[in-house]
């Protein structure tokens, strides 16, 4: 493609973005400094035409751009600088949250109003997660709260029942006992260290080690396989012309309620090195009623072993740089706050 016929694609997307209408070669020759007619634009717009870069949806109508026209322009925008002002004000407001479950139903709501797309936030737990903590509360009749916190901040709580009552002495026991000895160890070598330990003890520890072990097989340390994700604005996509019947806008918000598709489509497009925005035209491969929409997102590594993404869901025709700008500032934010 030349440089001037590339020019008049990436004109003609930014029209339609702003207008959702298709574009007419007389609006794109007013736009231009160079004098190019209206004829001569029309000629380009029938080559790019030909090339599958625009369509014709009426006759009479202007063309609109396909989506390996969006490809082009998206690749296209420089990544914009980071601003500090806007880095400190997403700083702050997220150092206001202790936990990371609350700095990612944050992000994922700011994400949505700065895009008026959907904000998408998700923390990936991974094998060498840190123990920060835990807490044990006894609820009555055989059961107890669970707490755990690791080192990034992040909590889970968990209520189990039990078939044998442990005392509230006992679970104070057991408590310090875990974050005395087992504070900042990675949780898969918690697990095997207290195997280990069940093995060879034999005195004193014997009996909490085995309550601990109960405890345990009722999920205690099983947090690494239990991602957090929070998406927010869902409603935003309500009123946009996706071209889908009302059968596969019902599957949409369906697909966009289950975690572990948001989780898949994350998967599937945010594969680029960590710190890298990825911007992904058209998510049909992920399901059918998503080919008109667009996903632009980043991954970070957070410290204690959590593994982020932050991301914006919209329409084919969204505004991809205050997308970008807004991912981009977000993701550094979330990084940039010490564990």
């Amino acid at each position: 493609m030349t440089p001037r016929n590339f020019d008049i694609l990436c004109s003609i997307v930014r029209n339609y973005i702003e207008t959702g209408e298709p574009v007419a070669s007389r609006t794109i020759s007013r736009g231009r400094k160079d004098g190019l007619s209206a004829a001569t634009i029309r000629n380009i717009m029938a080559d790019l035409a030909d090339e599958g870069y625009l369509a014709q949806p009426h006759t009479s109508a202007g063309r609109v751009p396909t989506p390996q026209a969006f490809r082009i322009y998206v690749n296209s925008l420089v990544r914009g600088r980071i601003l500090a002002g806007e880095l400190h004000r997403l700083r702050s407001e997220l150092v206001q949250f202790e936990t990371v479950q609350r700095r990612m139903e944050h992000s994922s709501h700011t994400l949505m109003e700065m895009t008026r797309g959907v904000g998408i936030a998700a923390a990936i737990p991974t094998s060498s997660q840190t123990l920060d903590h835990i807490e044990l509360i006894d609820l009555g009749h055989r059961r107890v709260l669970m707490i755990v916190v690791t080192h990034d901040r992040m909590v889970r709580n968990r209520v189990v029942s039990l078939e044998e009552a442990i005392s509230p002495d006992e679970l104070v026991s057991i408590r310090n006992y875990m974050n005395q000895a087992f504070s900042g160890w990675t949780l898969s070598a918690v697990r095997s260290e207290l195997r280990h330990r069940l093995e060879q003890q034999s005195a004193a520890y014997d009996s909490i080690l085995k309550k601990l072990t109960i405890l345990c097989s009722r999920g205690l340390l099983d947090i690494d396989v239990l991602p957090e994700v929070h998406l927010e604005g869902a409603s935003n996509l309500v009123g946009l012309d996706l071209h889908l019947t009302r059968e596969k806008l019902r599957e949409l918000f369906r697909a966009l309620e289950e975690k572990k598709r948001i989780l898949e489509l994350l998967d599937q497009f945010l594969e680029q090195p960590v710190g890298e925005v990825t911007i992904q035209v058209g998510l049909g491969d992920a399901h059918p009623s998503m080919r008109e929409l667009s996903l632009i997102g980043v991954a970070i590594a957070l410290q204690g072993g959590l593994y982020a993404k932050i991301a914006v869901l919209g329409p084919m025709r969204m505004n991809y740089e205050k997308a970008i700008s807004a991912v981009l500032h977000m993701g550094q934010a979330f990084q940039s706050i010490p564990a």
